[in-house]
């Protein structure tokens, strides 16, 4: 069974970076288009970023020239880096498996269906 384990958060001032890893324990990783996801605390789950088995990104308007999604194949993991890390960036982020066949631009929640426990980013003022 694949699962997903997201690493890396923490809590950070405003302006810092961090960089998040999520692992993949199963095989054929470099065949999945991967995303990232966040939840603020009494805020619906966003998407944040997607990269694809070619490595194609697409991000949220909100991040946009701050975070970049990347992958390692040879080491099952996609990260996020984060920079110019505001206040409102603090959230849960989750990593998951984008299911096959949906366009670059499609990501709503229930186009994803193998997802992370999440880690806590905090980013203080």
């Amino acid at each position: 069974q694949v699962q997903l384990v997201e690493s890396g958060g923490g809590l950070v001032q405003a302006g810092d970076s961090l960089r998040l890893a999520c692992a993949h324990s199963g095989r054929s990783f470099s065949n999945y288009n991967m995303g990232w996801f966040r939840q603020a605390p009494g805020k619906e789950r966003e998407f944040v970023a997607t990269i694809t088995f070619a490595g194609s990104t697409y991000y949220a308007d909100s991040v946009k020239g701050r975070f970049a999604i990347s992958r390692d194949n040879a080491k099952n993991t996609v990260y996020l880096q984060m920079n110019s890390l505001k206040p409102e960036d603090t959230a849960v982020y989750y990593c998951a498996i984008k299911r096959p066949g949906l366009g670059i631009r499609s990501n709503t929640q229930t186009n994803y269906d193998v997802w992370g426990q999440g880690t806590q980013v905090t980013v203080s003022t």
